[in-house]
C-alpha cells in the first residue's frame, strides 16, 4: 500500500523517496562517521513524501534509534512520512531499546497520523498457498 501511495504521489510530481529502515539507518550512521550527518538528514528532509519500510524487522541499536529520532523530528509538521511495520506501537520500546526515545518518536509520528492496520495473512504467503492449491 505504501508503495502504491508513493507511486501515485510521484505521478503527481510530488518529490518522493522510498527506503528500507535498515538502509536508512546505515546511511545515517555512515554520514555521522564521515561528519556529514546534517547534510544527509537534510537530504531525507527535502522530500515531500518519505516512505520508510520495514521498521523493526532488524534490530535497531541505541545509536541508530537516536538518528531515526533526529530525522523524524526534522520532518515533523513539515513533510509527510509513511512508515511500514508489523510491530505493534506498544512494542516500539523494545524495537528502539529506549522507552523515552520510542515515546518521543511515536509522539511525533502519531500526532497527525492516519494509522492503517491490516489484519490477515501476508499477500506474499497467500499467493504462495494459492499457487500450491492450483
Amino acid at each position: 500500500m505504501a508503495t502504491s501511495i508513493g507511486i501515485a504521489a510521484a505521478k503527481k510530481r510530488t518529490s518522493t523517496y522510498f527506503i528500507k529502515c535498515h538502509d536508512l539507518l546505515q546511511n545515517l550512521k555512515r554520514a555521522k562517521i564521515e561528519n556529514r550527518l546534517e547534510s544527509r538528514l537534510k537530504h531525507y528532509t527535502k522530500y515531500k513524501l518519505l516512505i520508510i519500510d520495514e521498521i523493526g524487522y532488524l534490530p535497531i541499536d541505541p545509536e541508530d534509534a537516536k538518528l531515526f529520532f533526529q530525522l523524524i523530528d526534522m520532518r515533523y509538521e513539515k513533510r509527510s512520512t509513511i512508515l511500514t511495520t508489523n510491530i505493534n506501537f506498544k512494542s516500539w520500546d523494545e524495537v528502539f531499546q529506549d522507552p523515552k526515545l520510542a515515546n518521543a518518536i511515536l509522539d511525533r509520528v502519531l500526532h497527525h497520523a492516519t494509522v492503517v492496520s491490516i489484519v490477515g495473512q501476508s499477500y506474499r504467503i497467500k499467493d504462495h498457498f494459492s499457487k500450491e492449491n492450483d
